[in-house]
C-alpha cells in the first residue's frame, strides 16, 4: 500500500512539469468550475477525452459516477462507481456513491448491505453510518437506526445530520425524548428543513 503510494506521488512529481499534466490539470479545473454552477454535460464533456487515454483511471471514474449522480443518470453513475469499485478493491470511496445512488433510487436494502461491507472495515466512517442510518429509518427499522444514531452522536454530539435521523426515529416510535431532540437541532440549526417539516 505505502509504495503504491509512493509510486503515485513519484508519477505525479515527474508529470508536474510536463505538457501532460498541465493539460488534465486544467480539465479537472474546468470540471470542477462547470460543476459549481450546475452545468453537469460539460463537466464530463471535458473530461472525457482523459477517458480515452487513460481506461483505467480510478480518479476519472469517480469523477464521472459523480457528475452522473448529480443529473440524476443513476445507472451510468452506478456503472462508473462499480468500475472505480473494481479498480480500486479497497477503497471506500467508490462504495459510499453506491449507497448515495441506492438511495436516491429507494433501494434502501441494498444501501444497507453496501454500509454494512464499509463499517466492517471501518466502524465509525461518518457516511456509512449516516447513510445506514437513512436507510433503516427508510425501512422502518427504527430501533437499529436509532443505536447507529446514538453511536455516532457520542463523538459527533452536535452532528446535526444524525440528530435528524435520531429525530425521525424517535418521531416515528412516539419516543417521548422526540421534542427535545427536536429543540436540539433548533437550536443548533434554526432553519432545520426536516425539523421544521417533521413536527
Amino acid at each position: 500500500m505505502i509504495k503504491t503510494a509512493l509510486l503515485l506521488l513519484f508519477t505525479i512529481s515527474l508529470l508536474s512539469s510536463s505538457e501532460e499534466f498541465k493539460s488534465i490539470k486544467s480539465a479537472y479545473f474546468k470540471s470542477y468550475d462547470y460543476e459549481q454552477v450546475g452545468r453537469y454535460k460539460e463537466a464530463i464533456k471535458i473530461l472525457a477525452p482523459l477517458s480515452k487515454k487513460y481506461p483505467k483511471g480510478y480518479t476519472l471514474d469517480l469523477r464521472f459516477a459523480w457528475l452522473f449522480y448529480l443529473q440524476k443518470q443513476y445507472n451510468t453513475s452506478l456503472k462508473y462507481y462499480k468500475k472505480a469499485s473494481l479498480l480500486n478493491t479497497h477503497a471506500l470511496e467508490p462504495k459510499l456513491g453506491l449507497i448515495r445512488v441506492d438511495l436516491a433510487t429507494y433501494s434502501f436494502e441494498k444501501a444497507q448491505n453496501v454500509a454494512t461491507e464499509i463499517l466492517k472495515v471501518d466502524y465509525y466512517n461518518y457516511y456509512a453510518n449516516l447513510y445506514m442510518a437513512k436507510a433503516l429509518n427508510a425501512q422502518k427499522k427504527y430501533k437499529i437506526a436509532t443505536a447507529v444514531s446514538k453511536k455516532m452522536l457520542q463523538i459527533y454530539p452536535t452532528d446535526t445530520l444524525f440528530l435528524e435521523q435520531l429525530f425521525l426515529s424517535y418521531k416515528a416510535t412516539n419516543n417521548k425524548y422526540y421534542k427535545d431532540i427536536y429543540e436540539s437541532i433548533l437550536i443548533l440549526d434554526p432553519n432545520n428543513v426536516i425539523a421544521r417539516t417533521s413536527k
